[in-house]
């Protein structure tokens, strides 16, 4: 019994001590061998690490006036748990529907929801209606919750609301495609808010410390801070008030033109500041999301779209040609058509008759493609065009601090000599952006100087103070201050003749105007082009002769397919005329009190009476004509004026033609009629004494002489001629399938 009882003691002691031996092996692997494991484990339990979030830098316009900024938001959150307790969900499901918007079968699941075990969940966000909503809907929240408290006597309602931050525009629409937006989650989707995303957002703070296992900080905890590295706020060289001139006119605009796009760019030439920039249709930052059906809004066309840009790429030629000491405003040409070695079909202007023999300074004002294929391709030939092309910037980004920008593309086939005498009026093989365009010009404005645009005026570092001037950036000088300033005198009268000039329709009284419209056809995609629809356009700066502003407007597909001049011309002058008022810029006015024009040659009032002429040599009325800038041919090959066309006297329409017989009855020859209208031709042929035969409506495209019965026979042709706005080619049927398009002033 006693050895037993000693067998049974001795195997339990040994039991005990090996477990002991155990127990002490086991610690000694954990403490020693395992000790660096298990201390990280445990440090990784009582260490904790709290984030202090950085804020996002504001962004304001050149006065002070914040366009974006981080505001207070709330998001709506709902406790299953508690709200199944006190048996309220169909209350809250219907208080949060009327208040938020979402559909009740989504709050229904978010206020029922539960886990894979079937217990209600705790916490649950309602996005996207209840995400980080406004102060004034959160106030109606907080009131739909205290509703909640009262009539079921409780403080625990399971509906509360989470203080964040969320981006704020404060001008709603404006500038909205400079500005971009960030989305729900705080990322940066498009425009600035995009392009200088790391410098806006800055570096979150981090603090490291040690707690215990109910996370009270430790009293010996080895901390660890980690500074925020609040965003850098930007100042924008955007001006609102600029920016809202220009909005409003665009609206108005494209109410009245339903084009497919409008966009505007205005800036200060000295240093490319842009002072604004828009483009329609609009979008309101703060509600980004209303526009999922329409994502083409977000576009930005200004620095995006490429296109043939028509006339307005005329400044090229122009300028190369004056640079080059190549352009004699009095030289003559025979306008209407032109053929090019090389290329079986003649390129036309407008008015395919032509305006007869004209200057070049005329074939600048009435925006003629045969001058401009003459500059550019006879006098400056495809080689130095395509170097100023490229010297403009044609061909580069602008370098302009906003996402997305694309190239411009001019490459003409070499040795094709249709591609390249086509470069010369901005047609065929030329593609620009918006913003190459008003860069382009603003090298004239600016005394010869290509600029990198920009829209960031400077930025200040919140954490340390410092700011960061943006400073004027010059990438070339392109032409001489001398010729600039040439040039500019030639584009100051295509808006100030307001009989001949394309650009009239952006006259301002008071202030000097230079500028160029365009008017480009567009591709129909099957290699041909659509006559109904055209890209028009007008670039333009104030005051001439100190230049102030630059404006670029274009107009995709305006009705009716106005042209540059037309539909384009009186968005800039609205702009203008808003700018330079806002700016103080005085205008010009004479001692007593009237405005000043400057002196156009060539350039008569907008209407006038026919001088009288009948008995005057030709050769003094033909010089008399000249001198006053009248349209005129002359018929017949005597000495003295024996009659004319409008008599004497005659109110005289726009462009209308005078013409002198030298010669009566059926001796003289029949002038060309192209181009003329049914009425004034029938009045010369009659003068003439001349049977006429007529077929078709509209104005003269062909007239046939023929000898019927022994006397002679004019057949006319008439057909819908100018039909597609200012200076556009317009072409017969036959040759529509294979011409290579057309542009126009």
């Amino acid at each position: 019994m006693v050895k037993r009882i000693k067998l049974r003691t001795l195997l339990i002691g040994g039991c005990i001590t090996l477990f002991f031996l155990v127990l002490l092996g086991r610690v000694f692997w954990i403490q020693v061998l395992d000790r660096e494991f298990w201390q990280a484990r445990a440090a990784g339990q009582w260490a904790h690490t709290s984030v202090i979030k950085a804020v996002r830098g504001t962004i304001e316009d050149r006065n002070g006036k914040v366009l974006a900024s981080d505001v207070p938001a709330y998001t709506v959150v709902v406790n299953p748990d508690a709200i199944s307790v006190l048996g309220i969900g169909k209350e809250v499901i219907t208080g949060l529907h009327e208040l938020l918007g979402k559909p009740e079968d989504e709050i229904k699941a978010l206020v029922e929801a539960k886990d894979e075990n079937g217990k209600y969940l705790k916490n649950r966000e309602i996005r996207n209606e209840g995400w980080r909503i406004d102060r004034e809907l959160r106030d109606k929240v907080d009131e739909f919750i205290e509703k909640l408290k009262d009539e079921h006597e409780t403080l625990e309602t399971g509906v509360g609301l989470i203080r964040e931050q969320k981006r704020y525009y404060p001008q709603q629409t404006l500038a909205a495609h400079v500005l971009g937006y960030t989305d729900r989650d705080g990322d940066a989707v498009m425009g600035l808010e995009k392009y200088f995303d790391k410098q806006l957002k800055g570096e979150n703070g981090k603090l490291f410390y040690q707690s215990d296992g109910k996370g009270i900080k430790l009293p010996d905890s080895e901390d660890t801070y980690q500074p925020v590295v609040n965003g850098s706020n930007f100042k924008l060289t955007i001006d609102s008030t600029i920016q809202y001139y220009i909005e409003q006119a665009m609206q108005k605009a494209y109410e009245e033109l339903k084009p497919k796009s409008i966009t505007v760019i205005a800036a200060d030439p000295s240093t490319m500041e842009i002072l604004g920039l828009a483009n329609m249709p609009n979008f309101n930052p703060n509600e980004f999301w209303n526009y999922a059906s329409n994502p083409g809004v977000f576009f930005n066309h200004a620095i995006k779209t490429r296109f043939e840009p028509g006339s307005t790429f005329k400044i090229v030629p122009l300028a190369g040609a004056v640079e080059e000491k190549l352009f004699n405003p009095e030289a003559t040409f025979m306008s209407g058509s032109i053929r090019i070695k090389g290329y079986g079909k003649p390129l036309y202007d407008q008015k395919r008759s032509g305006y007869g023999e004209i200057t070049f300074l005329e074939g600048v004002k009435r925006s003629s493609n045969v001058a401009f294929v003459k500059l550019g391709y006879e006098m400056l030939g495809p080689e130095r065009l395509l170097q100023y092309v490229d010297d403009f910037g044609f061909n580069d980004l602008t370098g302009i601090d906003l996402p997305g920008e694309v190239r411009g593309i001019v490459n003409p086939t070499p040795n094709n000599a249709s591609e390249n005498a086509t470069i010369a009026f901005g047609h065929g093989k030329v593609l620009v952006t918006p913003i190459q365009q008003l860069t382009a010009i603003s090298v004239i404005a600016s005394g010869g100087k290509l600029m990198v645009p920009h829209v960031v005026k400077e930025t200040t570092d919140p954490n340390t103070g410092k700011i960061t001037v943006t400073q004027p950036q010059v990438v070339r000088q392109v032409i001489s201050a001398e010729s600039a300033s040439e040039t500019s005198s030639y584009l100051e009268q295509v808006v100030a003749d307001l009989l001949h000039g394309t650009g009239r329709h952006a006259y301002i009284e008071g202030y000097r105007v230079a500028g160029k419209t365009g008017t480009a056809i567009k591709p129909d995609g099957k290699g041909g082009y659509d006559r109904n629809k055209v890209n028009s356009s007008f670039l333009g700066y104030a005051p001439a002769n100190n230049p102030k502003i630059v404006v670029y407007v274009g107009i995709d597909e305006p009705a009716n397919a106005a042209g540059g001049g037309a539909a384009a011309g009186p968005v800039f002058k609205e702009i203008v005329s808003e700018v330079l008022s806002y700016m103080g810029v005085p205008k010009v006015t004479t001692g007593d009190g009237g405005s000043v024009s400057i002196s156009v040659k060539n350039a008569p009032s907008a209407q006038r009476s026919a001088p009288d002429l009948t008995g005057k040599m030709v050769q003094a009325a033909r010089k008399l004509l000249m001198d006053q800038g009248f349209d005129f041919e002359t018929v017949g090959g005597g000495s003295e004026v024996v009659s004319q066309y409008p008599e004497a006297g005659t109110l005289l329409a726009s462009g209308q033609k005078i013409y002198l017989l030298s010669q009566q009855g059926d001796q003289a020859s029949i002038p060309d009629l192209r181009g003329q209208s049914l009425r004034d031709a029938m009045e010369v042929l009659n003068l003439l004494k001349v049977k006429i035969s007529v077929e078709g409506e509209g104005y003269i495209t062909e007239q046939t002489e023929l000898i019927q019965n022994g006397k002679r026979l004019v057949q006319l042709r008439l057909s819908p001629m100018g039909a597609y706005g200012e200076d556009i080619p317009v072409s017969t049927a036959e040759e529509e399938a294979s011409d290579t398009g057309g542009s126009g002033g």
